[in-house]
């Protein structure tokens, strides 16, 4: 467990690593301007009030040699108008490691400490300036992938989202108050009618299943769905492989059970990211690896959550091609016939007119011929569709708590259907305003609070 202190001031490096035209260090705290002064020197007049907001022009000393080692800008923002809402001063200088380094070494000479992970945004928190559904949105618009999902994460970190979960902890609020008065004042008239409560129930329930749908489509934007090429072996599920990604990753060759073991990399189409698996052929193994590497292979492939099913037109249609094709029909599946720029031994159309329920595709992954056409193919079928302005979670502990919140809802809704007394499912109402509490971090756990802002970078 990590030890902070709203007490200490804390520094950091806030641009990435590496060299830049620039770089930024920021320090948050009580003592974060005098701190800074100390290393920062104006050139039109020192010793000068810094003005809040204001950028300064001035040079950056090694105080303890009395040398100018940069020059730089300094900007201060008093308490609480800043990202932390404690006093906070930015230092842009240029992007040298060694510069920035010596920055650092400086302010914690001066009575810095460094800052942890996600510091900067977690005594955003603390300070009650973001809840923890928009920290989570920081760092989900820092590492966006896409502007696709920048545009959700920047809704989050706006309150969008927190905003409607509020809501939805003011309506239970609100009806377990009336249920409440109305078992404790029986004679004065408050009861709320059976069907009031039910309505109220169902909106609810409506829209928070709408919220855990679309953490399957937030994680396609995080994380990235799996998809798994599959199909018997040397029917060019490495060529394949290669060719979305456009290098040679994997090795090809024209013998049998070249690939033993699965590849996997990530791709983007469109504003989704993809995790590609090449794995071992399937079918009768000609040897103790190529065994294992089916083996791991029909692992990947009832794990992932999408297929693309291999076949070989050059070649006639066996037992095997089917045998697969009704091993993962069930799944969401792509038939994609290859090799047709070579001549066709299989009566493709048959398969298709066998299978018209599943949709296919005729490519040469050699060629690159239909390449755009499946990249299309892929995020139409295996992408799950948003809506614009649609709210989308990004995270497994929003979707979790959203899923107990609905446990509740639903547990009140067949008490109340099933005849039982207010008092006995105003309790299982009861039970959902700390689960709100936690889902927002009003209510937070060390453990979990150390887990979010882990995940965060340095200056963050």
């Amino acid at each position: 467990m990590l030890e902070y202190s709203l007490d200490d001031t804390i520094i950091a490096i806030s641009t990435p690593p590496g060299y830049g035209g620039i770089g930024i260090i920021r320090l948050s705290g009580k003592k974060a301007l005098p701190i800074a002064i100390r290393i920062f020197r104006p050139k039109k007049k020192p010793g000068a009030r810094v003005l809040p907001g204001q950028a300064i022009i001035g040079n950056l000393i090694d105080f303890e040699n009395n040398e100018i080692f940069d020059e730089a800008y300094l900007i201060f923002f008093p308490a609480p108008r800043s990202y932390t809402r404690e006093n906070v001063v930015e230092i842009s200088c240029h992007g040298s490691p060694a510069v920035m380094e010596n920055v650092i070494r400086l302010g914690i000479k001066a009575g810095a400490r460094h800052a942890h992970p996600g510091e900067f945004t977690l005594r955003a928190y603390w300070k009650g300036r973001i809840d923890i559904i928009q920290a989570e949105a920081v760092n989900d618009l820092i590492r966006a992938a896409s502007i696709k999902q920048a545009r959700i994460a920047f809704g989050h970190l706006e309150g969008r989202l927190s905003r409607q979960i509020s809501e939805i902890r003011d309506k239970i609020v609100h009806l377990l108050s009336q249920i409440e008065a109305a078992i404790e004042f029986p004679d004065q008239n408050l009861r709320i009618t059976p069907k009031k409560i039910a309505l109220a129930f169902e909106k609810m329930i409506e829209f928070l299943e709408k919220l855990v749908a679309s953490y399957d489509a937030g994680k396609a934007l995080t994380e990235g769905l799996m998809i798994a090429i599959t199909g018997r072996t040397n029917v060019g599920k490495s060529t394949l492989f290669n060719a979305l990604l456009e290098e040679q990753r994997a090795i090809v060759t024209p013998y049998p059970g070249t690939t033993r073991d699965y590849l996997r990399e990530k791709i983007r189409i469109k504003d989704a990211v993809i995790n590609l698996v090449d794995m071992a052929g399937l079918g009768r193994a000609s040897s103790l690896i190529e065994k294992e590497g089916m083996k791991k292979g029909n692992k990947i492939a009832s794990q992932a959550e999408g297929l693309l099913v291999l076949i070989d037109v050059s070649r006639k249609e066996t037992r095997e091609d089917f045998a697969l094709i009704e091993k993962y029909k069930q799944k969401k599946i792509l038939l994609v016939f290859n090799k047709i720029d070579l001549p066709s031994k299989m009566d493709a159309a048959k398969i298709k007119n066998r299978y018209r329920d599943l949709p296919s595709l005729d490519i040469s992954a050699l060629k690159g011929t239909n390449l755009i056409h499946l990249k299309n193919k892929i995020y139409e079928i295996f992408l799950p569709k948003l809506k614009d302005g649609e709210d989308v979670i990004f995270h497994l502990r929003q979707k979790l708590l959203i899923e107990e919140i609905l446990d509740h809802l639903k547990n009140g809704r067949e008490l109340l259907e099933s005849g039982f007394p207010e008092e006995v499912y105003a309790e299982e109402i009861r039970k959902i305003v700390p689960v709100v509490g936690r889902l927002t971090g009003e209510i937070h756990a060390d453990d979990v609070i150390e887990n979010i802002f882990s995940r965060f970078c340095l200056g963050k």
